[in-house]
């Protein structure tokens, strides 16, 4: 098997492990001057030195590299339970992906690889992780823990998740966020992955989304998104029949002649959910398919820094 052949093979789902794993140990072996650079087996992690805390154990070889003073921080006080949440209806699988694409080029394809590698990232600092996935019901939840077998069980749903169809499957995410929220009984770090594609209330997702800050959880919202479609409606000059894929809608257009005023809409939209999620304290955090996962692992190891 030559090397192209092994990529192709380790890029499909059922490697999904073995990607996630290869995505992280490449951010990792990129961060020796960073502050998150303490992937061992004798600590977690570094946190920032605050005056008045014990020097005993501050990083003196860090600080001779960074001229900063930083605390390792031991596996022990470092225990977090993360419970990830996945919206998964038929919007999510959009762009249709060809035979000779990978499973990760649409919004549900790189919205699981993007949880694998959180959860690579989880089970490297002995962390627990749950899972819930919602359409026009509660598909499954599972309770955060850290065995390795629960691991592969999260890992053989979310291969699932990429293998199914989900035609014309609309969205109630009002309704589950609150019973997700009403499941989390212990204080955690919360994190979605959604196109914010709902034929509902904002202010009512929103409210949602508040719930789930219940009992001082640390909320993340990472906006998934086609740029070139859903946000430039880079569209040919031929005329276009648009479906909705959850209603089944349609309505025909020359995309051309409604692309700035469309694009107008989203910029406005994007900066609405911005500054709603900054006032209910939320972190928003917009995520084009296509782009790298440094952002969401870089995002995920801040939000924990400040969650502990």
């Amino acid at each position: 098997m030559n090397l192209d052949q092994q990529i192709e093979r380790i890029a499909r789902f059922e490697h999904l492990e073995l990607l996630a794993n290869q995505i992280v140990e490449g951010f990792i072996s990129g961060m020796h001057k960073s502050p998150f650079h303490g992937f061992s087996a004798e600590f977690a992690e570094h946190k920032t030195y605050n005056p008045g805390e014990s020097t005993k154990h501050l990083d003196w070889k860090l600080f001779a590299k960074t001229d900063r003073l930083y605390t390792k921080r031991y596996e022990e006080e470092t225990n977090l339970r993360c419970h990830l949440i996945l919206d998964n209806s038929s919007s999510m699988h959009y762009p249709k992906l060809s035979n000779q694409q990978l499973f990760f080029e649409n919004k549900i394809g790189f919205s699981v690889l993007a949880s694998a590698v959180l959860m690579n990232l989880l089970k490297k600092q002995r962390d627990a992780v749950g899972l819930s996935i919602y359409s026009n019901h509660y598909e499954y939840y599972a309770p955060e823990k850290g065995s390795d077998r629960h691991h592969r069980m999260i890992l053989h749903q979310l291969e699932a998740i990429i293998s199914s169809n989900n035609a014309t499957k609309t969205t109630d995410t009002v309704t589950y966020l609150h019973q997700i929220a009403e499941n989390l009984h212990r204080r955690s770090m919360v994190i979605l992955f959604t196109d914010m594609f709902q034929n509902e209330d904002n202010d009512k997702i929103f409210k949602a989304l508040q719930h789930l800050k219940h009992n001082k959880h640390k909320v993340v919202v990472f906006h998934v998104y086609d740029p070139k479609t859903e946000l430039d409606f880079d569209f040919d000059t031929a005329p276009r029949k648009f479906i909705d894929i959850e209603t089944g809608e349609t309505v025909q257009i020359f995309a051309e002649n409604s692309q700035d005023a469309y694009q107008k809409f989203m910029s406005t939209y994007f900066k609405t959910i911005e500054a709603t999620c900054f006032q209910y304290q939320i972190k928003y955090i917009p995520v084009a398919i296509g782009e790298t996962f440094e952002k969401i692992m870089t995002t995920y190891l801040v939000e924990k820094q400040k969650f502990a």
